[in-house]
């Protein structure tokens, strides 16, 4: 094998050998090789969630985007982020959370397919339905059956992001919806009237509330504790700190647009990309990759690029030490967007 080939795991040679063997550990973003629950968590999460908190700790917003988070938070609307991809609007909402205590960042990640009720919740009426038939086969008053059957309809709801943060507490949860241009189209008027009013309705515990101890049923949220549900109804006392992020794919409909504050980010400049860099990679991998971040900005200017592929590039040419180090960073970092 010659020196330029020895960074090929795969060599296309037609010969098995062990070169799996050379492979070095997966960059942190792609570490799937979590601990069991009994061992004490995810180390995928715990280092995704890390470089979260990373970029958080790190972040410092410019002057309008200061003054645009503060406005949203005094008159408790939520805030419209736009900009380009790897623009830092998925991180301004872990710095908020982070420096004011706000806790865990709950995410609603949008795709076309995306409808109002998976942000508020899911009622899983096969999974009931089925244990309602083997209870009754059984022969035994169960989740469906008679004894109880009403109070277990909590255990087959579950508050998704958005139902999670528009629980009752004293201080207010942080929500990313993220990339909400991505949405089928009636997905940003679908959500005016919970944005406006901070509390929504679960029919099905509605309509045996007065079956139920208390009116009250024991569900699950999206971050996996239980609380307690009242009358069918979920209302706010804090309203969340909520972001919308969009790429800029689409316009919004005024009605969303007057009940939101919008800020706009410029793309980031050499210091962001930097501390992106180091918040994932280490200074070590920064530092090493700081021709690139320079290349990569110059090449935004008139390329539509996205910080993943700058992350890619880094880690590749730091792990791999190909000899062609600036051809296969530029493979790794294409236009986005179609040459004019």
């Amino acid at each position: 094998m010659t020196e330029s080939s020895e960074w090929l795991i795969y060599r296309g040679a037609g010969e098995p050998h062990d070169g799996m063997n050379r492979l070095p550990p997966p960059p942190p973003w792609r570490d799937f090789s979590g601990r069991d629950a009994a061992d004490g968590g995810d180390d995928s999460r715990d280092r995704r969630l890390g470089a979260h908190r990373h970029l958080a700790e790190l972040h410092r917003p410019g002057a309008e985007e200061l003054e645009m988070i503060n406005a949203a938070l005094y008159l408790r609307r939520p805030l419209l982020v736009t900009g380009s991809p790897g623009a830092g609007k998925s991180t301004l909402a872990h710095s908020v959370a982070y420096e004011l205590g706000l806790g865990d960042v709950l995410r609603w990640s949008i795709v076309s397919r995306s409808a109002l009720r998976d942000g508020l919740y899911h009622y899983d009426a096969i999974a009931r339905l089925q244990d309602v038939q083997i209870a009754a086969q059984g022969g035994y008053g169960a989740a469906g059956g008679t004894p109880g059957a009403v109070e277990a309809i909590g255990s087959y709801i579950r508050l998704g992001p958005l139902g999670t943060a528009l629980l009752p507490s004293d201080t207010p949860r942080v929500l990313l919806i993220d990339e909400l241009d991505k949405s089928d189209i009636d997905l940003p008027n679908d959500l005016l009237n919970v944005l406006e009013e901070g509390e929504f309705e679960i029919p099905e515990l509605q309509r045996i509330a007065d079956r139920l101890p208390d009116g009250e049923a024991e569900v699950l949220t999206a971050d996996g504790t239980k609380v307690r549900v009242r009358d069918g109804r979920v209302r706010c006392r804090a309203f969340p700190f909520v972001v919308l992020t969009s790429n800029g794919e689409r316009d919004f409909p005024a009605p969303l647009m007057r009940r939101c504050i919008h800020l706009q980010l410029d793309r980031p400049d050499h210091n962001r990309l930097a501390t992106f860099v180091r918040a994932h990679l280490g200074d070590e991998a920064a530092r090493a990759g700081d021709d690139l971040i320079n290349r990569f900005l110059e090449r935004s200017r008139s390329e539509l690029l996205a910080t993943d592929q700058l992350l890619n590039a880094i880690y590749l040419t730091d792990a791999a030490a190909p000899p062609s180090r600036d051809r296969l960073a530029d493979l790794l970092i294409q236009r986005l967007d179609r040459p004019r």
